[in-house]
């Protein structure tokens, strides 16, 4: 009994049976037959109970060791900021970016750490930051700003640089100074650094000032060697309509080129403009020195007019004291950053119980279903939309749009909330550094779009892309398919080459989109279609452009876009911003959404400046379906 795992009970049974009725050789075949199924069938039990304990017991732990170990990165990220802040009196507020600012809060507890150092930079949304320098213009412990941008953070976006800039001039007209001061600049940081009524540089320092330039990957080469062929969908009139030319061509299209060349045309006036206006100096001869690559070095920015003067560090010291800045008894001046400042600045609690304008951001890729992280998911802010829309409290909303697009049909799911939020309540949409493709598709529906001039926006346009990596796989790997079918286009593109007819199929999805793209713009906009065709194709356009062609209503950032909203639903100067985030709830979505994050971290932490792009490639080839989707995103470096 021990050997085969029968209990004892069931030999009594087996021996009564032997002896009942009939031949005992019979009866003892029968018996043995019975032994083996249930000896085998206890097995069975006895191997799935250990099988199914040893897997919950695998779940808990590994939940367990997730739990600590997002436990133990949480308190290294808490553990690398902490530090109490005291604001003293002749305090100087520094920029040094030694923390990112982000278009929306972050939901990403592991976004800006760094598992090489286990340090973390603080991250601080564009509101906030909007509020602390407001705060800081009517501290009287803070004289002044002092922009020292050598820190490992940074402005992500273009956009979110001219907000910032434009909140700098801001600050300027509380008669606070503002100076400016680095080893080498770049020409973001330059660009932000002419807000500064003095700009300074180290004597043996540099400066990039060469103009901006779009750099392209393409990645058909590559496809070709591997044997894998991209088949495009795109509406004959979506010429402009270029992201998928990476995967189809070597170069960019006549197409492309163009309108490449004119939105980069367009950014740099934009930006060329403001510094000339800054610092006095004519736009013409600034393009000429920026085309004969004249300011290189601290001395020919100092002839031609882009610093004040060559200092060392320790000589700002005497740009402070003639500043009237007092220093305390060991000569040293109270500096406190942006993100310890921040720190200190409550939320507004004057008007607790007032009418709110709620914030909803839309920040990342536009992907199916629902979910949280640095995608937006279409049924999930969809639901956020629903929910502001039911709130009595809300009387209107600000849409924060920072997206490139993505799905098509998550991109309507949004559409259908904001036109029905619309029809209850004022919407505005603020454009951030990029709302284009879906990003524009969900913004069309808003009573007022504002923009900044550096903000790509427009894309109207669709496409759908199926790799096919049939001849890949058997021609690298030896791997071959074969199938049967109950109709011809079953499966249709899993084991053979895409037919005329499954072509012409997609093509008419692509194409009815397309034609419900362009109608919702001109029924969002109050434009006829005809011109919404002629300015559509997947074009994208600059905010500069944008107001011309009718696209956007005003320049401006998120504060204008608050300021239109309280007009609109009358508030008065009662009135409480609020913003609406999503975050995770239950353990399991918790530890989801951990588990994605430390990923990312991980691949973050090893790539670099190259994750970047990396991360757009990973968004585009996961995405299924008919896209609204422009992958371009601009960095002032």
């Amino acid at each position: 009994p021990d050997s085969v795992g029968c209990p004892v009970g069931r030999i009594e049974f087996y021996r009564k049976t032997i002896n009942y009725g009939g031949t005992r050789e019979k009866n003892a075949i029968f018996v043995l037959a019975r032994i083996r199924h249930d000896s085998n069938l206890i097995r069975s039990y006895m191997n799935f109970i250990k099988t199914f304990l040893a897997a919950l017991l695998a779940f808990v732990l590994g939940s367990l060791a997730i739990l600590l170990f997002g436990m133990f990165i949480l308190f290294a990220i808490a553990g690398s900021m902490e530090r109490t802040v005291t604001v003293k009196e002749g305090s100087i507020l520094r920029i040094d970016f030694s923390e990112v600012i982000n278009d929306a809060p972050s939901s990403d507890p592991l976004a800006g750490f760094d598992f090489r150092t286990l340090q973390s930079t603080r991250q601080l949304s564009l509101l906030k930051v909007l509020r602390t320098l407001e705060a800081a213009a009517a501290d009287d412990r803070i004289e002044g700003i002092y922009l020292r941008m050598n820190g490992m953070g940074g402005v992500t976006g273009t956009a979110l640089i001219e907000e910032l800039r434009e909140a700098i001039v801001d600050f300027k007209q509380s008669g606070k100074f503002v100076v400016a001061y680095n080893e080498t600049y770049s020409q973001g940081q330059y660009y932000l650094a002419s807000a500064a009524d003095k700009i300074y540089m180290q004597p043996e320092g540099g400066m990039d000032w060469s103009g901006l330039s779009f750099n392209l990957a393409f990645y058909k080469g590559l496809l070709d060697k591997l044997d894998v062929k991209a088949e495009v969908f795109r509406p004959t009139a979506c010429k402009y309509k270029s992201a998928v030319e990476p995967y189809i061509l070597p170069k960019m299209s006549d197409a492309n080129r163009e309108q490449m060349q004119e939105l980069v045309n367009s950014m740099w006036n934009t930006i060329a403009g403001s510094v000339a206006e800054a610092r006095g100096i004519d736009l013409e001869t600034l393009n000429r020195i920026t085309d004969k690559l004249e300011v290189s070095l601290p001395e020919d920015a100092l002839e031609h007019g882009f610093v004040d003067s060559l200092l060392y560090e320790d000589q700002m010291n005497d740009v402070f004291a003639e500043l009237g800045v007092q220093s305390d008894s060991d000569g040293q001046y109270n500096f406190v950053t942006l993100g310890e400042y921040a720190s200190q600045v409550s939320a507004d609690l004057k008007n607790i119980s007032a009418d709110q304008v709620a914030i909803v951001y839309a920040d990342g890729a536009i992907v199916d279903g629902e979910g949280f992280g640095r995608e937006i998911y279409g049924n999930t802010l969809a639901a956020t939309l629903a929910g502001v829309r039911a709130d009595e409290k809300v009387k209107a909303v600000v849409l924060r749009v920072n997206s490139p697009g993505g799905s098509a049909l998550a991109s309507d799911v949004i559409w259908r909330e904001m036109e029905l939020l619309k029809a209850e309540k004022p919407v505005i949409v603020s454009m951030g550094s990029y709302a284009a493709s879906g990003g524009y598709y969900i913004s069309c529906p808003a009573d007022v779009i504002v923009a900044d001039k550096l903000t790509l926006t427009g894309s109207i346009g669709v496409f759908g892309m199926y790799l096919n990596t049939i001849d890949a796989l058997k021609n690298k790997l030896g791997i071959t398919f074969d199938a049967v079918k109950s109709n011809t286009s079953a499966g249709m593109g899993m084991t053979s080459a895409l037919t005329p007819a499954e072509r012409a199929s997609i093509m008419r999805g692509v194409d009815k989109v397309y034609t419900t793209f362009t109608n919702n713009v001109a029924q969002g906009r109050n434009l006829p279609l005809e011109k919404v065709l002629d300015i559509a194709g997947g074009r994208v356009w600059s905010g500069n452009d944008a107001l011309g062609i009718g696209l956007i209503d005003a320049y401006g950032g998120l504060k204008t876009a608050i300021a239109l909203a309280v007009d609109k639903a009358g508030l008065g100067e009662d009135f409480r911003v609020v913003e609406v985030t999503q975050q995770p709830s239950g353990l399991a979505a918790m530890l989801s959404t951990l588990n994605v994050s430390v990923r990312k971290a991980f691949v973050r932490s090893e790539l670099q400046e190259l994750f970047g792009g990396y991360d757009r490639v990973q968004r585009l080839l996961r995405m299924q379906g008919v896209l609204m989707y422009s992958p371009y995103e601009v960095e002032l470096r």
